[in-house]
């Protein structure tokens, strides 16, 4: 199957249909603005519209009824939605997807021969022929025409009016196929007739593309039902139903995601909600509780021999149940079908089971229809499907299944809220059947939020039918109102009645794929939180609790749900719940990124409606990378091969010995026991989550944004900081994996005990200012989200937490420091893996890791030795606030080379010395523990967080070091920072003088006296030696690897193409070196010092440099003109003539350049530190409120 062809058709169509309807609703004055009144020229049977074209828009006839109804249909959404606007799009998107739907039944019911006339409607049988066979020959199809339709027909041929034609042949087609399919080709002689815009000659068009883009043996159903080891084999056809409807809501369901950061509207839920459930996880699903429920109520039977994932005990043995039952007793509900997939496979599995006890194919198929598969969904469009997919199912096993005019129990819950109430005076006359019509509209006021959430209560509502049906036949005289109830009313309450039957129902099994969704609004939210709090932490987990009530007592619920219902604090009511009252049957937890159509890791399993009597069989995929098809072998590999080693057969009782109760199927006894003699982390010491800014833009910023003299370092208590005397402190933030210490970046406006922060955050959503009596105190802390393993840091005394920055505090220092040690250990990343496995690590989680203090002086001293080595490693460069100098500038030595290979042995050192440590740590908790049986004390090289030498990258950050020597950032003469905002302070420079002007000119030749190659070269002498300065270029130029015929080339090529790309990569996108730069030919480029600017900035720039650039440039190009004239070389004249084409350029784009500068110039905009780069790149740029891009873009 092509799923590339399918999503890219499938998007498209979705947005062609919208366009195409909005535009013909347009054409008759109904758009998103509004609804055009009829002009008063209009007469009973024609209506004239204004809709701003030429001519006005007349309709008539069956128009003005579509149209009407067209109005109707949007001003009744309006009651149920928030404006007019939302009203019409989703009036739109229902008429779009009716006719992608009939569109894509038509195509498969084609393509696999199951049109009653066998007459193909959108193509042909002769690939050859582009004219539909239904255009060609509508004679010959079993379609009824009058006289004045075949007459039509004949007149539209012979106008060559095919199209029209088509769309004619194709209603009455939709019309015809009414009578063998109702629920999806509901009769169209509606508005949505009025708004079908479909061609079969447009190229561009639908019909086109559906034909030519997917293959037909994309469509086809399998001719085979078996594999040909036996095993029952899931066909084509619901594969392409789904993927198709799937792909046709993705964009919403990514523009949905997208935007509603937090809640999503009743609208929109459920493309955001609906996900297609893989194939064999279906398999799994169905296999192991519907072919469970049966097998194990039947020892005789077979089926086990055919269910290619059925899971079975490690020692084979079934536990059997004495009970009897038939084909029919085996009910099958989901409750959120989508577009079927699962009720399809269910269907195969039922007709073996039908097969067993003696039926036939055809009458089977007809009584799993009427008796056996039951769902509902709150997205009509995903009916539909789910509704064909099931017809077409009984179709390819019964051909007159169509014909019979069998019941189905599939429905969309449809919502009572344009039902005022039930009764209706004439018409129910029946006081007790009344109550039953009362109760229901009250039941489901907004049900097309809650869906089949809603718990509906059992009564006879097959008799309330009758009910209604007696009065729809034997109404009399009739007013207005009755005949409005009978054409509005009645039809709904019919629905309400056939939902609420399958809703008060028990089942043998329940099996879906429920949506996922955490940010609920409205009347959804009410409910959730009205009847399911302890379980409401997800949508999913609302399902997973409600589904035991639609299931018989021992009957099988099956799931695929994100994994974190598993770990996390949020859903431990839910475990508990089950752990204690159910049974966890068998469970595939995936690994972390298998399922891409989710955003979250995903785990399939079947839970008992009952207590467990047998242990539970899991399957831990966690290492196995590749997507969905690795775990589908990886767990059919463990099916045949139950010694794996990774099939865990596990007491469910034994999930409560941890903390939280976590689905840890695959821990040892032993970890178990850990729990049980080890102290919880949480009552030695205070894990804590910190402060929620809720705008860190506003509020945080990289510490060298700054004016390092604003920076309060150091600070012991909040007390301290009232005096106002700094604005910023340092902020823990979390950040990457790095063990023991650094990640210290930001720093956070806490100007006068946080005064603006506070106020700020007071009435924001989600601002809080977590456990600041805590601020300022030495920690140990992790990172609250992690890309991978599992860290932390010791922090000392001066910072404040963020929400992120989740951190350790205790009093005792060396508690701490035997915490750091604990946790950084392989002991707490195999605890961590069983009570959050989702690298989600909270508070709760560390809160419960159990201590044991041993061994505490060795540790103490592994984890000092630890922490220096790891500062040594942060502080070694330069974006850490502790910086110093570069440390080939720390070397006594004259030549660069010798430097990089001095700093590599020390590099070399420290990394082993710290993987050493590492390894010992280890070694030392995993006999504390007695985890010598699971453990390794090894430490992979990858986890080691402390750098090793890298010739580019360190001859890259020399240079950056002395590019902020030649600002004066940095100097020779004294460590540290020299200057970063504040007063200058000259004395502090003799060694090497940094430029003079704040602007350092970065040109492809030699023009200006500071030069930044000449200015770099400057630096080496100072640093190396004027001796061995030819030497040091040479290295250097080596290193870099840029183009250039000698090492200055290199290096200047260097700075034109790259230094400022690794200076923004380094500084995270907030360099504090700005390069002003004309463009592509590189005409003019110049760097600036940020913390130097002022006003006069931008101006200093363009006459002193730019202007002077230009000038130079003019004096070469004459030079290359005398050249050209006289020179009677041929390759000087070449290379002169080149080099003036290029300073044409040059020249053109610095003026260009010049325009654009000039007004900022002028403007003498100055910049204020606090604000951070990210306001101040764009202040700069900006005069009269326009945007001129002068610098770099970062």
């Amino acid at each position: 199957m092509n799923k590339t062809a399918i999503r890219k058709f499938a998007e498209w169509a979705r947005e062609k249909l919208i366009e195409d309807i909005k535009y013909k609703a347009g054409t008759v004055g109904i758009t998103a603005n509004g609804i055009v009144e009829k002009l008063p020229q209009s007469t009973s049977d024609t209506y004239f519209y204004d809709v701003g074209t030429k001519d006005y828009t007349k309709i008539s006839g069956i128009e003005i009824k579509q149209r009407d109804a067209l109005v109707k249909a949007i001003q009744t959404k309006e009651r149920s939605y928030k404006s007019y606007q939302e009203a019409f799009e989703n009036v739109i998107e229902e008429v779009a997807y009716t006719w992608f739907n009939r569109l894509i039944a038509i195509r498969f019911m084609e393509v696999n021969d199951y049109l009653p006339s066998g007459v193909r409607v959108l193509s042909s049988e002769n690939k050859a022929k582009k004219e539909p066979d239904l255009v060609t020959t509508p004679f010959d199809t079993d379609l009824e025409f009058t006289s004045y339709e075949q007459d039509r027909i004949i007149q539209l041929k012979d106008d060559n009016k095919l199209d029209e034609l088509f769309r004619m042949l194709f209603i009455k087609q939709c019309n015809k196929l009414h009578d063998i399919l109702p629920e999806l080709f509901e009769k169209t002689d509606d508005y949505s007739e009025l708004l079908l815009t479909i061609s079969f000659t447009d190229p561009e068009g639908i019909i086109h593309h559906l034909i030519n883009d997917i293959e037909d043996v994309d469509f086809r159903i399998n001719d085979e039902m078996y594999t040909d080891d036996g095993k029952i084999k899931a066909d084509g056809q619901v594969e392409i139903i789904g993927w198709l409807y799937q792909y046709y809501i993705s964009k919403k369901h990514d523009e949905i995601v997208n935007i509603y950061k937090g809640t999503v509207k009743k609208a929109d839920i459920p493309a955001a909600t609906q996900l297609f459930t893989t194939d064999w996880v279906v398999r799994y699903m169905v296999d192991n509780s519907l072919g469970r429920y049966w097998i194990e109520r039947n020892p005789q039977s077979k089926l086990a021999e055919k269910l290619e994932f059925f899971v079975t005990p490690k020692n084979g043995e079934i536990q059997y149940v004495d009970e009897k039952i038939s084909p029919t007793d085996l009910t099958f509900f989901d409750p959120c079908m989508g577009s079927g997939h699962i009720l399809v496979y269910a269907f195969d599995v039922l007709m073996e089971i039908y097969r067993e006890v003696g039926y036939s194919d055809r009458d089977a198929a007809l009584s799993i229809v009427e008796n056996n598969l039951f769902g509902m969904d709150i997205d009509k469009r995903a009916y539909q499907l789910a509704y064909f997919a099931v017809m077409m199912k009984a179709r390819s096993y019964n051909r007159r299944a169509l014909t019979k005019g069998i019941s189905n129990n599939l429905a969309v819950v449809e919502e009572s809220n344009s039902i005022d109430k039930f009764a209706c005076n004439g018409l129910t006359t029946d006081s007790e059947q009344n109550k039953i019509g009362e109760y229901l509209v009250e039941a489901y006021r907004d049900a097309q939020e809650i869906g089949t959430l809603q718990t509906i209560e059992k009564k006879d509502y097959k008799e309330f039918v009758e009910y209604l049906n007696n009065i729809d036949s034997s109404a009399g005289q009739i007013d207005l109102f009755s005949t409005a109830w009978l054409n509005d009313t009645l039809p709904q309450m019919l629905q309400l009645a056939k939902q609420a039957e399958i809703m008060s129902n028990k089942y043998a099994v329940v099996c879906t794929n429920p949506p996922y969704m955490n940010k609920l609004e409205g009347q959804l939210k009410k409910f959730v939180v009205d009847n399911y709090k302890a379980y409401s932490g997800d949508l999913f987990s609302v399902f997973i609790y409600r589904n035991f009530d639609y299931c018989k007592v021992d009957g099988y619920s099956a799931f695929m749900t994100p994994f974190v219902w598993m770990f996390i604090k949020t859903y431990e009511a839910l475990r508990t719940y089950i752990i204690d009252t159910k049974a966890i049957t068998t469970l595939v937890q995936m690994e972390y990124s298998a399922f891409e159509e989710a955003t979250v890791p995903i785990c399939s399993f079947v839970l008992k409606n009952g207590r467990a009597t047998e242990k539970t069989l899991c399957f831990r995929l966690s290492d196995f990378k590749g997507g969905m098809e690795v775990q589908k072998q990886k767990v059919l590999e463990a099916i045949s091969d139950k010694n794996c080693g990774y099939l865990y057969g596990t007491e469910q009782s034994e999930f409560s010995k941890i903390p939280g109760s976590p689905v840890a199927y695959w821990v040892s006894e032993q970890l178990r026991k850990c729990f049980e003699f080890g102290l919880p982390l949480g009552k030695l010491a205070a894990p804590r989550q910190g402060m929620a800014t809720t705008n860190n833009n506003l509020f945080l910023r990289q510490w060298y944004e700054v004016s390092a003299s604003n920076i309060g370092f150091k600070y012991k208590n909040l007390e301290q900081t009232k005096d106002g005397r700094h604005r910023w402190f340092p902020y823990n933030k979390g950040g990457q994996f790095r063990k023991w210490y650094g990640n210290q970046d930001y720093v956070v406006n806490w100007y006068k005990d946080g005064k603006d922060l506070k106020e700020y955050t007071k009435d924001a959503p989600g601002g809080r200012m977590n456990n600041m009596e805590f601020y300022f105190h030495p920690s140990v802390t992790w990172s609250k989200i992690s890309s991978g393993n599992f860290s932390t840091r010791f922090m000392p005394q001066g910072f404040i937490f963020d929400v992120a920055g989740c951190s350790i505090f205790s009093n005792e220092e060396e508690k701490l420091k035997y915490f750091l040690g604990f946790t950084n250990s392989c002991v707490v990343k195999y605890i961590l893996s069983a009570i959050s496995p989702t690298l989600n690590y909270e508070v709760e989680h560390i809160k419960k890791l159990p201590i044991v203090f041993n061994k505490s002086e060795e540790v103490k001293m592994l984890i000092d030795d630890l922490i220096c080595n790891s500062k040594n490693d942060w502080d070694s460069f330069e974006t850490s606030w502790d910086f110093k100098k570069h440390p080939f500038v720390s070397y006594a030595t004259n030549k660069v080379s010798i430097s990089f290979e001095m700093w590599s042995k020390e590099c070399n050192e420290r990394f082993k010395q710290l993987k050493t440590n590492e390894e010992e740590l280890n070694r030392i908790f995993i006999d504390i523990y007695g985890l010598q049986d699971e453990l390794t004390p090894k430490v992979e090289d990858k986890d080691v967080t402390v750098r090793q030498a890298d010739l580019q990258r360190d001859i890259k950050s020399l240079i950056s070091y002395a590019v902020g020597c030649m600002f004066g950032r940095y100097s020779l003469d004294e460590d540290g920072l020299a200057y970063a905002g504040g007063e200058w302070d000259s004395s502090k420079y003799d060694t090497f003088i940094p430029d003079e002007d704040n602007c350092i000119p970065i040109t492809d030749e030699e023009y200006f006296e500071d030069d930044i190659v000449g200015l770099f070269c400057a630096w080496l002498k100072k640093v190396y030696g004027e001796d061995t300065l030819e030497e040091n270029l040479d290295f250097i130029a080596n290193a870099l690897g840029n183009k250039g015929k000698t090492s200055r080339e290199v290096i200047r090529n260097y700075f034109l193409t790259d230094f400022i790309k690794d200076h923004i990569k380094i500084y995270q996108k907030r360099p504090i070196y700005w390069l002003f730069d004309s463009g592509k030919q590189n005409g003019f480029k110049a760097l600036v010092y940020m913390h130097r600017w002022n006003a006069d900035t931008i101006g200093n720039v363009r006459v002193e440099y730019l202007h002077r650039i230009q000038r130079v440039y003019e004096k070469e190009i004459i030079r290359m003109q005398e050249i050209i004239d006289n020179s009677h070389d041929n390759k000087e004249i070449s290379n002169a003539t080149k080099r003036k084409e290029k300073l044409q350029k040059q020249i053109k784009e610095t003026k260009d350049y010049d325009a654009k500068i000039a007004h900022l110039a002028l403007s003498r905009i100055d910049i204020d530190l606090d604000d951070g780069v990210k306001v101040n790149y764009e202040k700069v740029q900006t005069a009269d409120g326009k945007k001129m891009q002068i610098l770099a873009k970062i």
